[in-house]
């Protein structure tokens, strides 16, 4: 029996061809807690080790799901093309890829530098926020047209989920000014100035979408339970900016000198006020889930939303920290981080019992 048993595990592997780009939020919700745990304003023994033993682990998590990713694309191109031009709920998840791109980018600098080195830590996150943003622009642009012009969407079904595209410029335009110390001096304005268009863009794209998405929940409520988790996502583009205006405030310190004042007096004003609105909103996704589990919500991969999004408030309080010395923030971000982590190690586990098990990606006989 054992004999039989081995045999037909071995007969079976997982199906690529189910692989989305949904999966890409397991490694953004990953490289957060890493980034958060650098960001935190707070010397605790043991918690930069900890980032970094988490970095390595969405750098490997990065690998192996571009690796996936080429097989169904090369293998399974008419599920590629379906899911990406005929199934708007499955499109929008192309705002994943490129954000945990820049992430893990982001990542290798902050940690990665001790134990690979500065100079090859600076080469993949150039490269990889890079490629990164170019991604994220084509989606934030590509994802609108298709809904104008191919997609069957009703505004009034609108869902958390429509604010990936729009976001994903903003992870950008947040964690590109990192990379400005190691430019040269020529480039650093082009860099700050460019991070401030990708911040404008995508903020000004998230309040176009977030009152349809706002109109749509109350109209018809969101259609699963298992999408409850996406309330989260309205966190995003709120922490997330908060962290950019807080960024590019100490970038342009030295790229942009003269604008260093505004820029801190803009990061605070404007960070205050999305985390006020952030918080409360915070409420607003605990409460609904809460209620969800209670009506035994099951896991999926919408767990993952309960990670990424807090973790950029994580990253936000803390540059408000930095920049005012007000012990508030310090305490909100540490609050935060608990709340990043529990999560995701909630998260990681059932993913991975349900790789293990085959209910997530499945399983076919592959000999």
């Amino acid at each position: 029996m054992a004999t039989l048993t081995a045999s037909r595990t071995a007969a079976y592997g997982l199906d690529l061809g189910r692989l989305g780009p949904n999966w890409y939020a397991a490694v953004m919700g990953t490289a957060i807690v890493a980034n958060a745990a650098a960001a935190l304003p707070v010397h605790v023994p043991g918690l930069i080790g900890f980032g970094e033993v988490v970095w390595v682990l969405s750098f490997l998590a990065l690998a192996a799901l571009v690796a996936g990713r080429a097989v169904h694309l090369t293998r399974h191109r008419a599920t590629a093309r379906e899911q990406l031009l005929d199934e708007p709920a499955t499109a929008v998840f192309y705002g994943c890829p490129p954000m945990a791109l820049i992430a893990v980018g982001y990542g290798t600098l902050a940690l990665g530098s001790r134990l690979i080195g500065t100079g090859p830590a600076v080469a993949i996150d150039l490269v990889l926020w890079t490629v990164g943003t170019g991604y994220a622009v084509l989606v934030a642009a590509g994802i609108p047209y298709l809904m104008i012009t191919r997609h069957r969407v009703s505004a009034l079904r609108a869902n958390p989920t429509w604010l990936l595209p729009v976001v994903a410029p903003m992870v950008a335009a947040a964690l590109g000014p990192a990379l400005i110390p190691h430019l040269p001096a020529a480039l650093g304005p082009a860099m700050l100035y460019g991070c401030y268009a990708l911040f404008g863009a995508s903020l000004l794209g998230t309040l176009l979408v977030l009152p349809v998405v706002f109109a749509g929940l109350v109209h018809s409520k969101l259609p699963a339970l298992v999408l409850t988790p996406s309330l989260f996502l309205v966190l995003g583009p709120l922490g997330q900016s908060t962290t950019a205006v807080n960024q590019l405030a100490d970038a342009a310190k030295t790229a942009a000198p003269a604008l260093a004042g505004p820029a801190l007096g803009f990061a605070v004003l404007y960070g205050v006020a999305a985390t006020g609105f952030a918080v409360l909103w915070l409420g607003v996704a605990i409460t609904a889930n809460l209620r969800a589990l209670r009506a035994e919500m099951p896991f999926a991969m919408t767990w993952w939303a309960f990670t990424f999004p807090v973790g950029t408030m994580v990253t936000g309080t803390a540059g408000l920290a930095r920049h005012t010395g007000f012990d508030g923030f310090t305490g909100l971000a540490v609050a935060l981080y608990l709340l990043l982590v529990a999560a995701w190690a909630v998260a990681l586990v059932r993913t991975l019992a349900g790789l293990l098990d085959g209910r997530l990606l499945g399983r076919v006989r592959v000999a």
